[in-house]
């Protein structure tokens, strides 16, 4: 399937923009320019409020109240482990909020290059317990918690999800990043041309494993090599991939090991769209309905 027209016309719209490829900036650098270009809020949720999730910085994103309790989404954003923070995916947890009726936590883990790997994955962690713990502060039901996040948010959100710290009901991942090892075909048909490259996710993993503590060959880096054994530990499962992305065919390898491990699985593909697109609702016609396909399983998924 071609490119979706919408989709060619923003890739034309970066094109002129001129903005120098992620592998030739410096971390800081890249991070001021995400900074600025953060999507609007499209889909306002009842109320937010940040919090302290047991020495990790979150954001709370609260549904309109309907006289129960909500579950819990926990979030963790894209940005490859080296950009994003709570501002790039506000957007994101907004939509999420509102359309679901459950609550959503966003955790601004630490970012490599600064803090490689494992510090993000610890920090999600902790924050999952955290927000386990402290589920009356919250004001959410502590039995109906769900990770998610979109590309290396994904990431942590698969590994917290096959981990299970704490009682989890669903995972939501958003073209993963599951596989470090960058050598499925879709790196090389989606090496250029399409905002995410092959040189920009090698430029990320190799951030992201800079303090040498990790390896691509690691199941809490790929979480696509972890056994079966820990993957039938993960609670179901929506996989959302894109035709023209790097990271395609390791999202679609994933959501088939969790078939193959017992999970429950629901995988959609968006053939005609790009990395990222989830987060341009206000641009993408296929975020739009990327957003509430995604909030609509949440909402199933944590359901009293």
């Amino acid at each position: 399937m071609p490119l979706h027209a919408e989709t060619v016309a923003l890739l034309a719209f970066m094109e002129e923009m001129g903005a120098a490829p992620v592998e030739q900036q410096e971390p800081a650098i890249a991070r001021a320019e995400r900074a600025a270009l953060a999507p609007p809020v499209t889909e306002p949720c009842h109320a937010t409020r940040d919090v302290d999730a047991g020495g990790v910085p979150a954001r709370l994103y609260l549904p309109e109240p309907n006289g129960e309790l909500p579950g819990l989404l926990i979030w963790f954003h894209g940005g490859g482990w080296v950009i994003g923070d709570l501002e790039s995916h506000d957007n994101v947890c907004h939509s999420l909020a509102g359309r679901s009726g459950h609550a959503v936590l966003s955790i601004a883990y630490r970012l490599a290059p600064e803090d490689p790997f494992p510090a993000a994955l610890g920090d999600s962690i902790q924050a999952t317990r955290w927000a386990h713990a402290n589920a009356a502060e919250l004001g959410v039901d502590p039995d109906r918690l769900a990770v998610g996040g979109d590309s290396a948010g994904g990431n942590l959100a698969a590994v917290v999800a096959y981990v299970a710290p704490v009682p989890l009901r669903f995972q939501l991942l958003v073209y993963p990043v599951t596989d470090a090892r960058a050598a499925t075909p879709s790196y090389s048909e989606n090496a250029e041309g399409y905002f995410l490259t092959a040189a920009g996710m090698q430029w990320f993993i190799g951030h992201y494993l800079a303090g040498g503590q990790g390896s691509p060959d690691d199941p809490r880096v790929s979480p696509l090599l972890a056994s079966r054994e820990a993957l039938a530990q993960s609670p179901p499962a929506l996989v959302i991939t894109a035709g023209y992305d790097p990271l395609r065919d390791e999202g679609v390898l994933y959501a088939e090991r969790l078939a193959d491990a017992g999970v429950t699985v629901s995988h959609v593909h968006f053939p005609g769209q790009i990395h990222a697109f989830f987060s341009l609702p206000h641009m993408l016609t296929d975020g739009r309905i990327a957003q509430a396909l995604a909030a609509e399983s949440l909402r199933a998924a944590l359901a009293p």
